[in-house]
């Protein structure tokens, strides 16, 4: 459990993931505590607001978390005929809460987050997160979601993994198990017919290698997986977004849903629409190739 109040030397948090930095000034040390399950930290900076950070690693800033919320909610919800019930498995900050509300027809929202401090935390530091938390279609659970989502069958139409980043030096430790077989094969019985999980993934310019690894295990358990990219500046080298869905028929790079420009005014959107919806899939060649080595994903 890394403590992130170490990591800020002479003013400045650096966070420090395979032999690289990212660092931000901070005016303010704003909360720090050591919860049951990890180290939370935030911090007001000079140039992103406030900042949570779990086990030394940043999980959002006020200044771009929309990107990140807005994609890995927007994504699946828009490529589903009639998405009523939606699973958030972590999303303690009430980011992907927020957004997944703004679609009339999602009947209940289920989030099963295993840290009650953090959403104590993000209620008091992120109140423009954590603000549906009281809304009438959520079913909240604070619980371990590998157990909640085994106990799980034919119950959701969208699945959204909301977990912090695996630990690429303990296999066992942290959410590494979320990104494992076993817990994957139990969120395919928790859907419903034609539905459509997504979960955050790695950069293709860090980690090519782990993200090829999770295709081939999701290749052999849906019939349709790709991988989607929003520009987050607060996570260096940019969000991955792995999709898949037990509808063979779904094109993840056309939305069902197209929202016309007063409408996305309407639901306060800053970065997700159609055509950055269709951009996420483009990828670089390299990547291309790699992930789809049998069929150009990226043809006209």
């Amino acid at each position: 459990m890394e403590n992130g109040k170490e990591l800020i030397v002479d003013g400045w948090f650096t966070e420090q993931w395979d032999e690289q930095n990212w660092s931000l000034m901070v005016e303010e040390v704003l909360y720090h505590e050591k919860s049951k399950f990890q180290d939370i930290l935030v911090f007001k900076s000079k140039t992103y607001g406030n900042v949570l950070v779990l086990d030394g690693g940043i999980q959002c800033t006020e200044r771009d978390e929309f990107s990140y919320q807005e994609m890995i909610a927007h994504m699946p919800l828009n490529c589903h005929q009639n998405p009523k019930h939606v699973l958030i498995v972590g999303g303690g900050d009430g980011g992907v809460l927020r957004e997944v509300l703004k679609h009339d027809e999602v009947e209940t929202v289920t989030q099963v987050e295993i840290d009650e401090k953090v959403v104590e935390v993000c209620k008091k530091y992120f109140p423009t997160m954590a603000c549906q938390y009281n809304h009438p279609k959520l079913r909240l659970h604070f619980q371990d979601g590998i157990e909640f989502v085994k106990n799980s069958k034919n119950m959701f139409d969208i699945i959204i993994n909301d977990c912090t980043d695996r630990d690429l030096q303990d296999e066992s430790s942290g959410s590494n198990p979320l990104f494992q077989l076993p817990y994957w094969k139990n969120l395919k019985q928790a859907l419903r017919p034609g539905g459509i999980i997504i979960q955050q993934e790695e950069s293709v310019f860090f980690h090519l290698d782990l993200i090829k690894k999770g295709f081939e295990m999701c290749r052999s358990l849906f019939p349709v997986v790709n991988y989607a990219s929003a520009y987050i500046p607060s996570f260096c080298g940019g969000q991955g977004f792995r999709l898949c869905s037990s509808n063979p028929d779904v094109d993840f790079k056309e939305p069902i849903h197209k929202w016309s420009f007063e409408e996305r005014k309407k639901r306060s959107l800053r970065y997700y629409n159609q055509n950055v919806h269709k951009a996420a899939f483009v990828l670089p060649e390299f990547a291309d190739q790699a992930l789809y080595p049998d069929d150009d994903f990226n043809k006209q």
